[in-house]
């Protein structure tokens, strides 16, 4: 075995392999391009690992040969490298979903290399933004800009984030065929995974506004939200604008379109939503992933607690 050896090149069999495994997770489990993009470079890395490892390039007896000193001494490596714990998390178990599909299709037991776990991790909390922060925010948007129907764009853009929980890609990919607005909007996030959103009508007053101001016309096949010279509106120019207005509103760096998502769900949690509901609104795929926002009200709840009864 060799530990510093040049990475070797893919053997053509496990090429293959890694090719059907990707077409397997984007058909079969939906995920999103930038999901498999993501897997290919997961794999790509431990492939190559153990390229280097046993000094011949990974085949599928290698993985059914694996034992969690082998998994160990792959993520030790990923972490020397400067790969975070939460990514590393993620790596290894794009890892174990390969080797376990490969041991169903080449019969061979893999339990040792999937009994590895992987790194324990703090998930950090969505920083959203108070009610009345929300509020200041959106009325401050529809005259922030010079160029009124740039303003109303942005207000509207701004509260589509927060009163419907949309990510900011779901808002701009939005054409004229999705206007005027049903009681309901079809939203497809992540993965291509549609999804029914209520819509407010304070949200569509907004556009609607936007409508009335933009000089663009209104086309079924064009975008809803147009940039200045009528394509379609880039995140960064929206994200550019609400820098301006945090630092106006005197708001922290964390204050960003995507607070607003976050913002939606931390304030509708408080006002009683379930959280089943409010993974299917936010399209989270999991309920693990809904549940962090239980601890974003535990640790309000507690900075309240600690401001009302200060310790001496």
């Amino acid at each position: 075995m060799s530990g510093g050896a040049e990475p070797l090149a893919l053997a053509p069999l496990m090429a293959d392999q890694l090719a059907r495994w990707l077409d397997s997770e984007r058909a079969a489990r939906d995920r999103s391009d930038h999901t498999i993009r993501a897997y290919q470079a997961d794999l790509l890395a431990f492939l190559s690992f153990l390229g280097g490892h046993f000094g011949a390039p990974a085949l599928p007896a290698t993985l059914g040969n694996l034992t969690q000193s082998e998994m160990r001494s792959f993520a030790a490596a990923e972490r020397a490298r400067g790969l975070s714990a939460r990514s590393l998390a993620r790596r290894l178990s794009a890892v174990r979903s390969f080797i376990r599909w490969m041991s169903d299709r080449h019969g061979f037991d893999a339990s040792k290399a999937l009994a590895s776990r992987g790194p324990k991790f703090t998930r950090s909390l969505p920083r959203p933004l108070a009610p009345d922060q929300a509020q200041a925010l959106l009325e401050l948007a529809a005259d922030a800009h010079p160029e009124p129907w740039i303003a109303a764009r942005d207000a509207a853009v701004l509260t589509l984030l927060y009163g419907c929980g949309l990510r900011i890609s779901e808002a701009l990919q939005l054409d004229g065929a999705d206007w005027p607005l049903r009681e309901a909007l079809t939203i497809r996030g992540k993965g291509q995974k549609e999804r029914q959103v209520p819509v407010l009508p304070v949200a569509r007053d907004a556009i609607a506004e936007y409508l009335r101001l933009c000089p663009f016309p209104l086309e079924s096949d064009a975008p809803l939200f147009r940039g200045a010279r009528g394509g379609r509106l880039n995140p960064t120019v929206l994200g550019g604008a609400m820098r301006q207005m945090r630092q106006s509103l005197g708001l922290p760096a964390t204050a960003t379109p995507h607070a607003l998502r976050h913002s939606f769900a931390t304030h509708l949690l408080a006002a009683g939503g379930d959280l089943r509901t409010i993974q299917e609104l936010l399209g989270h795929a999991s309920l693990s992933t809904t549940q962090v926002y239980t601890g974003v009200d535990d640790a309000h709840l507690l900075a309240v607690y600690r401001a009302a009864h200060p310790r001496g």
